[in-house]
Parts: structure tokens; sequence; C-alpha cells
């Protein structure tokens, strides 16, 4: 399986891309503003990040199989 780090995994879509990705047995960095808010789940790491924070992004994706991003800007003051 798969070492992926998933951008925006608390919110309402990467909460269930990070579902999907756990349930599939691929080890997943979950990576959030907030990480309290990601879920709790087998072979997920919940990791502080901000896309806005490019060498901080760049640290948490390194030495990863995969990275998908799910961020979305409705509103740039959204607390996800």
């Amino acid at each position: 399986m798969a070492k992926v780090a998933l951008i925006g995994a608390s919110g309402a879509v990467g909460s269930r891309l990070l579902r999907e990705l756990s349930d599939r047995g691929h080890t997943v960095t979950g990576i959030a503003r907030n990480p309290e808010k990601i879920a709790a789940l087998p072979g997920v790491t919940a990791r502080k990040g901000d896309v806005f924070d490019r060498q901080g992004l760049a640290d948490l994706i390194r030495g990863h199989d995969a990275v998908i991003s799910s961020v979305h800007f409705l509103d740039s003051d959204a607390d996800t």
C-alpha cells in the first residue's frame, strides 16, 4: 500500500477521502490547520499544516508516495 499525504483532511471531501484511504490499507498523513478535527482511523497520522506555508507543507509531504489536496477556498478565514 502507498504512503499518502492528504491536505485538507478535516474538510467535507477530505474526511471522506481519509476514510476511504484508511479502509483500503494506505498509510495516511492527514494534514489540516486543526489536526484535532482529523478522524482517528487505522494508519492515519494527523499533522498541523497550512497551505499558505510553502516550506512547512513541503516538509510535511516529503517522502510520501502520493499527495492529494482536497482544499478549496470559499472563505479565506474558514476554520478547517
